[in-house]
């Protein structure tokens, strides 16, 4: 068992499963009690815990004994005040070191941890925040970002007026810019404790609250449970990618993202996690490989966006950086090309483990991802990870093995949310999951099985191509476009005309290019060549930009809504919303 291998602290219980026939409602270790903050802070040595690196070269370290020390000094403050178990923490921060202490001092009292990055406007933390009524927040005075600083504090005032909930407000000095809040620092000078009382909650207890895109509405506050996350995050570092004691683990994220919580629990197993801030590409396309080549990084991960723009500029990492420890690079945030693991293999590391992951928000973990002992091939991702029981299905929901279909989970499994914060009656949450198919787990992604039983994800099932009535992904035209020097990046949607669906492709190009009708019929046969007919667009329209998620991920479903005259509820869960009313002015000429 995952709880006694990966040397779980705590009380299992009597009991390992109840209601087991119910995929949606099952009970794992029913009476099981632990603490999460304990067992990620189970060693207390002088091995390093966090390497910190900022984009403009800052760097600080924690030993797991500092770590342990920075932690009791902020929950000793947390008790004072008064937070105790299922209470929220709230941070509005950037990957930093004192962003993971402040969660670890948060759930050693039982608390509930969220959090959003420092880009989010004041209206996306609003949205997020003010539903969940956190009793503190924590928050930088500013942030790094592509060379440039960016403040934090004119907006706190606007958002505490929509927080009334917020009891205490403590800000961590990044930029050493002047205000009048509680200071991180002094937090640390006015506390004498050394130790940390960590309070045992239930195996289903909530850790954390994490948030959907919120492109189609207000977020959805998804709570995941304190047990489920521990045992499946250890499950996939341990096992599924051979994370051991004192590996250094990175994963280029910002703490809104699901991988933050990920990385973040490699702690459990005694590794030393290295953390990031600031723009990948910032002051040079290699930094981010300065850094694996620096700390001699085992586990390298990153975005497919990340990996396919350094094989667009035709960086070859292999000539300028010795990676000789690097053993593993993750990939995840949306499918990986099959040229780009010819690129990572060419440019990067020849015999390195290309581990393409997808999972996502909703279980704050994996359904699929690589593993240490099966062969890896171009363009698939290797597997489903251990412990759930996937399978793809039809429209009808009948399994399938040739040809692509929805992803589903037909067990239990004990990562899968508790869910929706307030949704009292459950009714979301058992619409966005197990309505479409009886009994099972309907994850949204569009995918196939392959004949090395490995899995291809062809994208979001809503954002599905429907032309003559046949499903094509968006990531099966994706991937043919990355031979296509000229295009920079794209984003394809399907268009309700005449009666049918068309699609209609939006593409950057490349400095200096334009959108000749010669690089247009390119486009087009290439497509045809490598697919059929019905992927070829019906429309190709340059773009300047293209919108995302604070993610990074292609917000297909906002563009192919502001093409039909669709209103847009929520701008502010976009990274550069701007970008939208070009899209706008498409829909008013009706894309002829």
């Amino acid at each position: 068992m995952v709880w006694d291998f990966c040397e779980v602290i705590g009380d299992k219980g009597s009991k390992i499963l109840e209601n087991s026939t119910s995929v949606e409602n099952a009970v794992f270790f029913p009476n099981a009690q632990l603490n999460f903050a304990e067992n990620l802070l189970k060693q207390r040595d002088d091995h390093i815990a966090i390497t910190f690196v900022g984009e403009n070269a800052t760097k600080r370290q924690l030993t797991y004994q500092e770590l342990h020390w920075v932690v009791a000094k902020i929950a000793d403050h947390f008790k004072q005040w008064g937070i105790t178990k299922g209470d929220r923490v709230a941070g509005y921060l950037p990957n930093i070191p004192e962003t993971v202490a402040a969660m670890l001092a948060a759930t050693s009292h039982g608390a509930v941890w969220t959090a959003c990055s420092p880009d989010f406007g004041i209206q996306g933390i609003i949205d997020r925040f003010s539903q969940i009524e956190p009793k503190v927040l924590i928050t930088v005075d500013g942030y790094h970002y592509n060379g440039k600083t960016f403040s934090c504090l004119e907006r706190l005032p606007e958002i505490l007026t929509h927080l009334p909930s917020v009891e205490r407000v403590v800000v961590v000095s990044y930029l050493g810019l002047e205000h009048n809040y509680s200071r991180w620092d002094q937090l640390l000078m006015t506390s004498d404790a050394t130790e940390i009382t960590f309070t045992p909650v239930n195996f289903n207890d909530p850790l954390y609250i994490l948030y959907s895109s919120g492109t189609t509405g207000i977020p959805k506050c998804i709570v995941h449970g304190v047990g489920g996350t521990l045992l499946k995050h250890l499950t996939e570092h341990q096992l599924q990618c051979n994370i051991k004691p004192t590996d250094r683990v990175f994963y280029f994220t910002t703490c809104s993202w699901m991988m933050w919580h990920w990385l973040v629990s490699a702690l459990a197993s005694h590794a030393h996690i290295v953390l990031f801030d600031g723009s990948p590409t910032y002051p040079n396309p290699t930094f981010l490989w300065d850094i694996a080549k620096e700390l001699k990084i085992n586990f390298f991960g990153t975005s497919a966006k990340y990996l396919s723009t350094l094989h667009k500029l035709d960086v070859d990492i292999s000539k300028t950086h010795n990676l000789e420890e690097l053993r593993t690079i993750g990939s995840t945030g949306s499918p990986l090309a099959p040229e780009t693991f010819d690129y990572i293999w060419n440019s990067i590391k020849k015999d390195v483990q290309i581990s393409s992951l997808s999972g996502g928000t909703d279980i704050v973990s994996c359904f699929v991802m690589g593993n240490p002992i099966s062969p890896v091939h171009r363009g698939e991702i290797q597997g489903s990870t251990l412990g759930l029981a996937v399978d793809i299905f039809d429209e009808n929901g009948e399994s399938i093995k040739d040809g692509a279909g929805e992803l589903v989970c037909t067990k239990p499994f004990p990562c899968r949310p508790i869910g929706f914060w307030k949704d009292r009656t459950g009714e979301k949450y058992h619409n966005s999951y197990y309505a479409r198919f009886p009994n099972t787990w309907h994850h949204g992604d569009f995918c196939e099985w392959t004949k090395h039983q490995g899995l291809i994800i062809h994208g979001r099932s809503d954002t599905t191509l429907n032309p003559g009535g046949v499903r094509i992904g968006t990531a099966e035209i994706y991937r043919q476009l990355e031979n296509i020097d000229d295009i920079t990046e794209c984003l394809a949607i399907g268009q309700k005309w005449l009666d049918d669906e068309r699609i209609v492709l939006f593409v950057i190009l490349q400095k200096n290019k334009i959108l000749s009708d010669d690089l247009i019929h390119q486009i087009k046969q290439h497509i045809r060549k490598n697919t059929t007919p019905r992927h070829v667009p019906a429309k190709i329209i340059e773009v300047a930009d293209l919108p995302r998620t604070k993610n990074n991920k292609l917000a297909e479903v906002a563009v192919r809504d502001v093409v039909h005259g669709r209103e847009i509820k929520n701008k502010e869960a976009l990274l550069n919303p701007d970008c939208l009313g070009i899209f706008a002015e498409i829909a008013e000429l009706q894309v002829e």
